[in-house]
């Protein structure tokens, strides 16, 4: 499976990763990707940057060292709602948006109020993937989750780094084992990422993949084989 492009990476401005745009695209043409998608964190992590970071996008190059360029954010999930930390004009300037819940951010709540939150997430037009579905602290009915990406069309994210033994998300490979599952059954892709917070990490599926076989998970329904299939998601013939 060739495996083409990463849309879920961080750089120095996050605040808790450790390279510039620069850095991080030239890895990843050194890796052969063909798309990167840099995906800071939004305002209300902790130590993230301000909404002036995305509102100025229109300065930035969209290809460079041959790789094309998404830039995004990965956007907190901020209470039961699906309430999101950015708004209007900085949501807005977004070429790919991915909804997360992370534990600064969100307080955990029960199956039903964690699902309640993804996906009044996913019906903001500028989400377009759930990040990391697979953390235990965050229980969800996963079927239901499936069936709601797939009806609001919206990617659901394997996240590689989710499944590092050292990581802190819980129970992240069965999770995923169960989310691949179901959208097998059900026919909904998947997008798998990186989530990588240095260099070395960009382009790195190695856990990943090996749940994909794993799973049995049908290639047609990874979307990280083709430009055109994410851009069909993304609303964008560019």
């Amino acid at each position: 499976m060739d495996l083409i492009l990463d849309t879920h990476t961080h750089t120095i401005a996050s605040g808790h990763a450790y390279n510039t745009i620069n850095e991080m695209v030239r890895s990843a043409a050194d890796k052969g990707l063909k798309l990167l998608g840099i995906t800071d964190h939004a305002p209300m992590m902790p130590g993230s940057c301000s909404y002036m970071n995305f509102l100025n996008f229109r300065a930035l190059r969209r290809e460079k060292y041959g790789v094309k360029l998404l830039f995004g954010a990965e956007l907190d999930i901020l209470n039961k709602d699906g309430m999101l930390d950015l708004r209007g004009d900085a949501i807005e300037a977004l070429d790919i948006g991915i909804a997360s819940i992370h534990e600064p951010c969100y307080k955990p709540g029960t199956a039903q109020e964690n699902l309640n939150a993804y996906i009044k997430a996913m019906k903001n037009p500028h989400v377009n993937i759930i990040g990391h579905p697979d953390d235990g602290r965050f229980p969800v009915d996963m079927e239901k989750l499936v069936l709601a990406a797939r009806e609001n069309h919206v990617l659901l994210e394997l996240n590689n780094a989710s499944l590092n033994p050292n990581g802190f998300r819980q129970d992240a490979e069965k999770n995923d084992l169960e989310m691949l599952r179901l959208c097998k059954i059900y026919g909904q892709p998947v997008i798998i990422s990186s989530d990588a917070h240095i260099e070395e990490e960009v382009g790195n599926f190695g856990r990943a993949v090996k749940v994909i076989e794993k799973a049995g998970f049908p290639e047609e329904l990874v979307i990280n084989t083709s430009i055109d299939k994410l851009y069909e998601y993304l609303g964008t013939g560019n």
